[in-house]
């Protein structure tokens, strides 16, 4: 660089100035022109930091990036904040919202406290199959995956209720506390099947 009479000092301070620009720009655009009927919901990590993303999808069915947050754990106040700067940037939800969700805590009351009986949870089919998981040996991953995903992939709400108890009675005789991961979301996994 400094063979072209630039510094690396200079292109640092240029890089972190124009990403500082675009990071403004991004956080600030206004949504208001967007239908945004569902919100993603998760938080990732990166370089060991806490990420909590959200992304939108629209009625023409185009996922957006709205907005992201760091933060030390998925607590419900950074979420919460962030989820209020959305309604300020024009997130119209006075006609619902489907937000889509882990089984974090925090990010469930974030959603809760921000947009209240607007909002309709169906919980992370993917993520709740991988903590269901968690508790099984290896040898069973891929017999019980197999018939998790048979159940979650039924059209008709009964059919995947019913899918869903015979698998928690299957769960019942390997492991109570796999049977009681799946309990704790039945509903929840299956929202989109009631709607």
């Amino acid at each position: 660089n400094e063979g072209f009479g630039l510094s690396k000092s200079s292109v640092s301070r240029s890089f972190v100035e124009r990403t500082e620009e675009k990071l403004k720009e991004f956080e600030s655009r206004s949504i208001e022109h967007h239908k945004i009927l569902a919100l993603f919901i998760d938080g990732k990590y990166l370089s060991k930091e806490q990420i909590i993303i959200c992304l939108g999808v629209t009625a023409n069915g185009d996922k957006i990036p709205l907005c992201f947050t760091q933060a030390a754990t998925e607590n419900s106040q950074p979420i919460k904040d962030m989820l209020e700067r959305l309604k300020e940037r024009g997130l119209d939800y006075s006609d619902g919202l489907l937000c889509v969700i882990d089984g974090s805590k925090g990010i469930r009351k974030a959603v809760d406290d921000c947009f209240g009986d607007k909002a309709i949870v169906q919980r992370c089919q993917w993520h709740k199959q991988e903590n269901i998981l968690k508790y099984l040996p290896d040898k069973y991953h891929e017999s019980i995956k197999k018939q998790y995903q048979h159940a979650v992939n039924q059209e008709k709400y009964e059919d995947a209720r019913s899918e869903l108890g015979q698998l928690r009675a299957d769960l019942k005789s390997l492991n109570m506390a796999a049977a009681r991961s799946l309990d704790e979301a039945m509903e929840e996994i299956l929202t989109l099947h009631k709607l």
